[in-house]
């Protein structure tokens, strides 16, 4: 992942900022999928110097580049460092996010919907509650 944030030659590519750096070092091999929030924390108890609005932007932007997915929904949105195709299971409770061991149907990246629709791929992610929250009060599933 490092490799490919870096700046391309020739203008447009990404800026390789020492903050940028070091969100991406963080995100490295991880898959419980961080809040912008919790990374920060985490960056600044390891004596990082970086604001809570450079985590957000440079998170973003790294999404936005196709270099990690930002999952929204319920609760603050999170982010993970697993760009290959897969899906997710979304707490309604606690709102974490999991990796689900599936396969990932590719036929449905080229689904004909008809109606003058292209599909260039799909996202899926159930909704429920995690082990840690069952037997908690349960939330209602997001309208």
């Amino acid at each position: 992942m490092q490799m490919m944030i870096m700046k391309r030659e020739g203008g447009t590519g990404w800026r390789w900022t020492r903050q940028r750096r070091l969100i991406v070092e963080a995100l490295q091999g991880r898959t419980d999928h961080p809040t912008a929030e919790e990374l920060y924390q985490e960056l600044r108890e390891k004596g990082a110097q970086i604001s809570l609005a450079t985590v957000y932007r440079n998170l973003r932007a790294l999404a936005r580049e196709g270099k990690l997915k930002e999952l929204q929904g319920n609760g603050p949105d999170r982010f993970d460092p697993n760009t290959h195709p897969h899906y997710h299971f979304r707490c309604t409770a606690c709102g974490r996010a999991f990796d689900l061991e599936l396969p990932y149907r590719r036929e449905l990246d080229g689904l004909d919907l008809g109606q003058g629709f292209r599909v260039l791929g799909h996202q899926l992610i159930f909704l429920g509650l995690c082990p840690n929250c069952q037997g908690k009060k349960e939330e209602a599933w997001p309208k």
